[in-house]
């Protein structure tokens, strides 16, 4: 883009982009509010592997899962996305792009071992809670499960 261009339509398109927060957002928070409600703790915005620029929305560390809230229109949600009659061309490449990068961070993700989870900014929070608490317990009780187990108690 050349000086004065701007990749927004117009001024109040330019304001309403701006206005979307990066983290933070209120499905964001909703589920924040229903995994801690349910005794769970974790990081916020934080990256998973040292060295990659790929933050994740809540993060448990020692169980290695990652959760991304998606936003229904910067990540082409299937069910919401429509892509605006403005600037078309641009927003599709955007959305193509994210949606690239959302595959490659889940490739890099299990490569380094750890479990990634979506949900969608329109999915219910409670229920996106529950599927993220199951795999955490599971993931708990699998490792407790390996501190117990004879083989690793001997070593």
């Amino acid at each position: 883009m050349s000086t004065g261009e701007s990749w927004a339509s117009s001024h109040i398109a330019r304001e309403t982009m701006r206005a979307n927060r990066s983290r933070d957002t209120g499905p964001e928070k909703a589920l924040r509010s229903a995994l801690h409600a349910s005794g769970l703790r974790f990081r916020v915005a934080a990256r998973p592997i040292p060295g990659l620029r790929r933050t994740a929305d809540i993060v448990f560390r020692p169980l290695r899962i990652a959760v991304y809230v998606d936003g229904c229109f910067w990540h082409g949600c299937p069910e919401h996305y429509t892509a605006p009659r403005a600037n078309s061309e641009f927003w599709r490449n955007k959305v193509e792009g994210n949606r690239a990068r959302d595959r490659n961070t889940d490739e890099l993700m299990d490569a380094a071992g750890w479990t990634v989870v979506r949900v969608w900014e329109h999915e219910d929070p409670l229920l996106a809670a529950e599927r993220v608490a199951a795999l955490v317990r599971e993931r708990r009780a699998a490792e407790e499960a390996r501190r117990h187990s004879p083989r690793t108690a001997r070593q």
